[in-house]
């Protein structure tokens, strides 16, 4: 789709990664009037962005209480606030450029059994307490919501279904109606730090920036002194067969998406072609060797799992088993921002990106923010210096 890199070039802003974070980053600069160059080691939206849940949630993923005890109550609030804000933000642009990416909006329900009741509602009530935006469902409500055999949980609204695949290559089309510059197979393999420019070093040739983006995930070779700022965690999801038109009726509900109090929680969610994605088993990053093997004892276990929860699906057959490689932080949110060790440099990385696409677009706000030089206070709740 976009050319590869070739020969001597100068931009005022490298991206370097096009997943959904540099395509929605890219947009934001150009609409902002930017002019972006995108390099992307691959093609545009074929890493982990193509591997997600499809999901645009409303919260970051780590409990509120955990933030609140590792960050404090002021950034946990900034945070789970910016992060509500992005996912509907992230929405309306969508639709604004008329991306067809099976938009769809969604309750987000989290459920819990009897067991894990009380903690639930210590979290529920921290929330609340915070002027967060949710309510409690008890037993009858949240059996009738998931048709799960749950005790109780909370909903938010705010959440959508989409696409991300899909959604990336046509961020990566309209920003490009604005100005900006992709080229794919343009990995870069080194980086020199000037006194008033960065050059980039290509396959094919250079590339002089005023300032670099890095959206790639987790921190590559190229910034290894930032790989203790992340642990790799390895995510696995199955997307089943169709469900029987008298099957769906039993399982679920087509406009929620759901996380349980499983130890790693599960994440679900139902498909316009009437498939359940179930996600979970979050684990250490598993050897190369034994890769293809846990993705087939992950894709049968997470099958039975979700036999248990829904009994109606017996018989179904699971239609993809994958395994996803994500860059966790210590507290769960991303690092959004710049690092003093890397000038002219701002970063996009980690976070649970499988889970939530939100941090994309929430980072594509907070960048062009910075590049302008008019960050918000509230953005620190992103920033290396938390």
């Amino acid at each position: 789709m976009f050319p590869g890199q070739k020969g001597d070039v100068a931009a005022e802003v490298v991206i370097i990664g096009a997943g959904l974070t540099g395509s929605a980053v890219a947009y934001a600069c150009a609409a902002a009037g930017m002019r972006p160059l995108v390099l992307e080691a691959d093609r545009v939206g074929t890493g982990t962005t193509a591997f997600g849940a499809g999901l645009i949630l409303p919260e970051p993923g780590p409990a509120f209480r955990d933030v609140v005890a590792a960050q404090g109550l002021r950034t946990a609030k900034r945070a789970f606030g910016a992060w509500r804000r992005a996912a509907l933000d992230a929405a309306a642009l969508l639709r604004r450029l008329k991306i067809k990416c099976d938009l769809t909006p969604l309750d987000a329900l989290t459920v819990t059994n009897e067991d894990a009741e009380r903690g639930l509602r210590k979290e529920y009530d921290a929330r609340v307490d915070a002027g967060l935006d949710l309510a409690w469902l008890a037993e009858r409500q949240v059996r009738a919501a998931t048709r799960a055999d749950v005790a109780s949980g909370f909903r938010q609204s705010g959440a959508f279904g989409f696409d991300p695949y899909r959604a990336c290559v046509g961020l990566a089309i309209a920003a490009r109606a604005r100005g900006a510059t992709f080229h794919e197979n343009s990995p870069v393999v080194r980086i020199r730090p000037g006194r008033n420019h960065v050059n980039l070093v290509c396959e094919r040739g250079t590339v002089q920036a005023g300032a670099v983006i890095v959206a790639t995930g987790t921190a590559t070779t190229l910034f290894a002194p930032l790989r203790r700022h992340f642990t790799v965690r390895d995510t696995y999801h199955v997307l089943t067969s169709a469900l029987p038109p008298a099957v769906r009726r039993q399982v679920g509900a087509a406009d929620t998406t759901l996380r349980d109090s499983h130890a790693p929680p599960h994440r679900l969610r139902w498909t316009s072609d009437h498939q359940v994605l179930i996600a979970g088993a979050e684990q250490a990053e598993a050897p190369a060797r034994r890769r293809d093997a846990l993705v087939k004892e992950w894709t049968f276990e997470l099958m039975y799992e979700l036999l248990k929860m829904y009994p109606a699906i017996s018989g179904l057959q699971p239609a993809y088993g994958w395994r996803l490689s994500s860059g966790m932080t210590r507290d769960g949110l991303p690092y959004i921002g710049a690092h003093r060790n890397y000038p002219r440099h701002l970063f996009a990385l980690g976070g649970g990106v499988g889970e939530s696409s939100t941090g994309a677009f929430l980072a594509a706000r907070l960048l062009v923010r910075a590049l302008e030089g008019e960050s918000d206070p509230g953005d620190d709740a992103f920033g290396f210096t938390r």
